[in-house]
This record gives C-alpha cells, sequence and structure tokens, in this order.
C-alpha cells in the first residue's frame, strides 16, 4: 500500500494517514484503500443497492484515474463505502465527459474501531478495457462530520485539490 498526502490547504482532522493500491488485472483492475484514524467521526454515506450514481465525491469517497501512457484520455472512477460507483471517461482534461462503459464493480468495505481508533477498507475489483502502461492517480474525499472535506492524494499539483490534473497520476502501472 502506498501512503497519500492530505493537501495543505485540509486540517488533518478525525483520519490521521490513507493507504492504496492498485494492479491492473486480465479483466481490468483490483483496488484497495484505507483510512486509519477516528473512522467513528467521519461521515459515511448510508449503504445501498452497487449501482452506478452520480456526485459520489460530494462526500467520503475513493477515486481512480486511470490514463494510457501518451495519451491525453482518461478514465475515471468514484468508489462510495454506500457500494455505489460511477465511471467516467474524459478526452481531455475535463474535456468530452461521459459515462465510461464498465462490465462490473464490485465493493466492499470493513470496517473496526476502538477506543476511538479504527479502519475503513473499501476493496474494488473492477471488470472493464483498461489499456496499460497505465499512469494512475488514487484519491480519498474524506468528509468530517462538520461537513468539511478532505483531499488526499500520491501528489498534488500547486493550487487548490485537482484531482483531474495530471500531476496526481504517480502511480506506473502494467500488466505482468
Amino acid at each position: 500500500m502506498k501512503p497519500l498526502m492530505l493537501h495543505n490547504s485540509c486540517d488533518l482532522g478525525p483520519i490521521r494517514s490513507v493507504t492504496a493500491q492498485v494492479s491492473a488485472t486480465h479483466t481490468g483492475c483490483e483496488a484497495r484503500f484505507r483510512l486509519d484514524g477516528a473512522v467513528d467521526r467521519i461521515k459515511l454515506p448510508e449503504a445501498g443497492p452497487s449501482v452506478r450514481t452520480d456526485n459520489l465525491w460530494k462526500t467520503t469517497c475513493f477515486e481512480i484515474f486511470w490514463q494510457p501512457i501518451g495519451g491525453t484520455s482518461y478514465r475515471e472512477f468514484n468508489l462510495s463505502p454506500s457500494g455505489r460507483w460511477a465511471a467516467y471517461d474524459f478526452d481531455s482534461f475535463r474535456e468530452g465527459m461521459r459515462d465510461a462503459p464498465v462490465d462490473a464493480i464490485a465493493l466492499s468495505v470493513s470496517q473496526g474501531s476502538s477506543n476511538g481508533q479504527g479502519e475503513l477498507v473499501l476493496a474494488a475489483s473492477i471488470a472493464c478495457e483498461l489499456p496499460t502502461p497505465a499512469q494512475v492517480a488514487l484519491n480519498a474525499i474524506v468528509e468530517h462530520e462538520d461537513e468539511s472535506l478532505q483531499f488526499w492524494a500520491l501528489a498534488f499539483a500547486p493550487g487548490k485539490p485537482e484531482f483531474h490534473s495530471e500531476a496526481c497520476r504517480q502511480w506506473l502501472l502494467d500488466r505482468d
């Protein structure tokens, strides 16, 4: 698991660290995200059916951005602890957004805490066409009880948090 960094405009809050990993598979990819800290003090969306849903990033959510090396197009996945998900294709930076074709997304979430500290782990198995080699971003949005948001990523471009920036795509990935 690789550590994600908290954007410098965000307060630390109840979550003390976020780690993530991703691997390419023959049918798509597998990813895992882990929040450590006072997970009982963050807002989580209510569990629901595993269906495509927009605007998941407005509360606690995990994201993957997948861009084939040498291209300008990329795919964004939003993965919610509720079980809901979204997938979008873009032609270039925030241009040409449309629903991405996905064969299946399976999400599982586990959570545990003791004495005010704990962890939340989201595992995702994504079946869809994902070209390799690729540069990949792994991101997390964490909503606090007061509705403020934290932004976590492998890296950030200067300025406000912008997960669509190619600067966030720091994981180089190929199939074995």
